[in-house]
Order: structure tokens, then sequence, then C-alpha cells
């Protein structure tokens, strides 16, 4: 099944059932089944209504519409293919359209590392969702170089091929909330290290 195939619409939300056109070549699916499951964990800790939402290798951008859909305040899609990012700005004007909503999704025709060297924080809930060709140095310092762009109580999301290995939390800062395979694909939730005397944020939203 090709991409164009596997990712056609928003699943839930106020844009439900708005098409997403995709790129022909040089991204990778999250399918139908993975976003449920993904969303479906977001949701249970209560961080996706008002949150800022981060795309990174946004391929089609339908992570973070996905997000705005459901209740997101703002959705920053970065994605360095320009035919890919011109893809996803149609895309985040269609959702907008289909939420009778302004344009709360901006695109960023840039590489993950530069757009993080210079974005403002800050993100409650990031997408990483890199080629599986990425190195695990690169995969690992795009984690590094978020770390400082996450707000206290945000939620990681990283997704790669399940043969690929584990992202390299500890060195971010960060802590595992839970894992997932699904098929060939490995999804890992994350959040920043809480210091001594934070509480728990699944505790206090």
């Amino acid at each position: 099944m090709s991409y164009r195939d596997q990712v056609t619409r928003i699943i839930a939300g106020r844009a439900r059932g708005a098409r997403l056109d995709v790129p022909s070549s040089g991204t990778r699916p999250t399918s139908d089944r993975v976003r449920e499951s993904l969303f479906g964990a977001l949701e249970s800790m209560d961080v996706i209504d008002g949150a800022r939402v981060l795309d990174l290798y946004a391929g089609s951008g339908a992570l973070g519409l996905e997000a705005w859909s459901r209740g997101a305040e703002s959705v920053e899609l970065v994605e360095l293919s320009r035919p890919a990012a011109n893809i996803v700005r149609r895309n985040a004007a269609l959702v907008a359209k289909a939420m009778q909503s302004d344009l709360a999704a901006r695109v960023h025709q840039s590489t993950v590392r530069s757009y993080l060297g210079h974005a403002a924080g800050s993100f409650d809930v990031v997408f990483t969702d890199p080629p599986y060709d990425l190195t695990d140095d690169a995969m690992n310092g795009d984690l590094v170089a978020l770390a400082p762009l996450l707000s206290p109580d945000a939620v990681v999301v990283i997704e790669r091929g399940k043969r690929a290995s584990a992202p390299d939390l500890h060195t971010a800062g960060l802590e595992l909330l839970r894992e997932k395979t699904y098929g060939d694909t490995a999804v890992w939730w994350a959040q920043p290290v809480l210091e001594s005397g934070q509480n728990d944020p699944s505790q206090s939203r």
C-alpha cells in the first residue's frame, strides 16, 4: 500500500474526515491505526487541548494537523523538502477551512536542527518521525536540541522503525512514559525529567 493510500484523512476532532494530500515520495507513513493509538494515549494524558504542538519531519503534516483538529492551540510543522512543505501548507489551509478557523498552523521549510536552533519555545507536545535512514546520532542530537524548547510537562512522541535503536532519552533530559510497537513501527512517549519538588503532570491536569 502506498503512502497516498495510507494517510488520507483527519481521524477525529473539528476537521474529522478532511482528506489530506500527501507527498508522492521522500516521506514515510504513519498509518491510521498508529495515529489512532498514539492520539488515544495523548488524550488519556490530557495534553492535546490547548497545546502548543511541534511536528518535526512533518511529511504531509498529518500528526500536527490531527492534534490541531483535536484542540491544540497552535502547530509548527517543520519539513525540509520544498514539494512536501508546499503540500503541508495546502493541508493546513484545508484543515483550517474545515474547522472554520483562522490559520494557526505554520509551516517551516528547514532542516530540523536549524529550526530548533532558532525556535522560540515552549512546546507542550512534540512529534518527531524521522526517516528510517537518519542516524542514531542525528536523532539523539535532535532530542538534545529540542530539550530547551519543552514546557515542564511536555510530551515528546518519537516514531522509528522497530529494528532501529531506541532513542537516548537520558542524554536529552527525558524519561520514558510508555512505548509500543505496531508492526514494523516503534513509538516512544517521553517527558522531561521532573526535578525534585515537581509534581507528575499526569496528576495535575
